[in-house]
């Protein structure tokens, strides 16, 4: 069946009103990157089960128009991190950049010095595309001396005084004295722990959307 003329432009109209609907409800969604490594990978576990998908559905129970793009890589360090962002920024514009980087750093022993350079040009990358920066700090096992523990701690702080950025010091604190949130490797969170995880950084995720979003 031929369409008439008027039913054309009716048509064409109405599928241009969508797709201006669709643009316009994609732009007014705040999008909130996470670069991180297996713990924000929800390693050994469901995707939807881990503390960023949580954390996404959590905030738009709460009214929150969301998307929380989960760009973090198993096993990867800060030079991972940095050498992957720019992509990142580019392809998902975050409002917000979420660092969950550093405890690989540590774990093999790398120059706490190299890994808080790392996390400040990733910092400053994702503030040069007008994006917000949380920084999810981390510690390791005491095993590696105190003196390499405190450089490795304090180059988390370091990073977010230098940067301003919004900062949470130590992403496990919940967890950190009760094995029975981790996994039989004892390094990674289990699916009980995640919702913790959630409520440890939800108080600056909300505090950094509702001042961006003038609430």
């Amino acid at each position: 069946m031929r369409l008439t003329k008027t039913l054309r432009i009716i048509l064409i109209a109405i599928a241009a009103t969508l797709s201006a609907g669709w643009q316009s409800a994609q732009a007014n969604t705040y999008t909130a990157m996470v670069v991180g490594d297996s713990i924000s990978a929800a390693y050994g576990l469901r995707e939807e089960d881990g503390w960023v998908a949580l954390a996404e559905q959590k905030l738009r129970d709460q009214g929150f128009d969301v998307s929380m793009v989960n760009a973090s890589i198993s096993g990867d360090t800060t030079a991972g991190g940095l050498r992957r962002l720019p992509d990142a920024l580019e392809r998902f514009k975050p409002d917000l950049l979420i660092i969950e980087l550093g405890g690989n750093d540590g774990l093999r022993g790398y120059n706490p010095g190299n890994m808080q350079q790392n996390i400040e040009d990733m910092a400053n990358l994702a503030l040069e595309s007008d994006a917000r920066v949380l920084i999810l700090g981390m510690l390791i096992p005491s095993n590696y001396g105190q003196a390499y523990l405190r450089r490795f701690s304090q180059a988390f702080v370091e990073s977010a005084a230098n940067t301003d950025s919004d900062f949470v010091p130590f992403l496990l604190e919940p967890i950190a004295q009760d094995r029975n949130y981790f996994q039989s490797d004892g390094i990674h969170p289990t699916a009980d722990a995640q919702p913790l995880l959630v409520d440890h950084v939800m108080p600056a995720l909300l505090k950094i959307i509702e001042s961006e979003q003038g609430l």
